[in-house]
């Protein structure tokens, strides 16, 4: 019985959890509804500070047309800034040409503490059902090839 019990707590830590953060037009969205039950997704955690952060992200919307072609899946980029940096936040977005992902906005953090995250850049692979298939921490170039591996895997 303990094991069962510690194995469920394990798979509960690997969704999605429920928090609500804003989306690019100010609108609360609960995180939960990131799982479409469809399409595999990434979110990855960043700030207008982090330039690990931006560089992978570039990296990612530089690929992301091509690994379309041979997986679809969702890009959702959490800025972490504070309230007082969100603006700087969705302009550096914008600026950038994010134009496919979907950029939310956790201003108070509390969606990056419900997913345990310590260091930025932090990304995360989920499955169509929202189950956690790979997560890694900080970015050397060439990296973000290894997100295009697992989703290729587990589609």
């Amino acid at each position: 019985m303990i094991i069962f019990c510690l194995c469920f707590v394990s798979a509960l830590k690997a969704q999605v959890p429920a928090v609500q953060i804003e989306n690019s037009k100010g609108e609360k969205i609960n995180t939960s509804t990131l799982v479409d039950n469809k399409t595999p997704f990434i979110i990855s955690f960043w700030s207008t500070t982090c330039k690990p952060c931006l560089r992978e992200l570039d990296a990612v919307n530089e690929h992301m047309p091509d690994w379309l072609d041979e997986v679809k899946f969702r890009m959702i980029a959490v800025s972490t800034d504070d309230s007082r940096s969100s603006s700087k936040a969705k302009a550096l977005a914008e600026g950038r040409g994010w134009d496919d992902f979907t950029v939310l906005y956790d201003k108070n953090q509390d969606f990056m503490r419900a997913m345990n995250v310590n260091l930025i850049p932090q990304v995360f692979v989920f499955d169509a059902k929202g189950k956690m298939i790979y997560s890694h921490t900080g970015y050397t170039p060439g990296s973000e090839l290894e997100l295009l591996k697992v989703l290729k895997e587990n589609k």
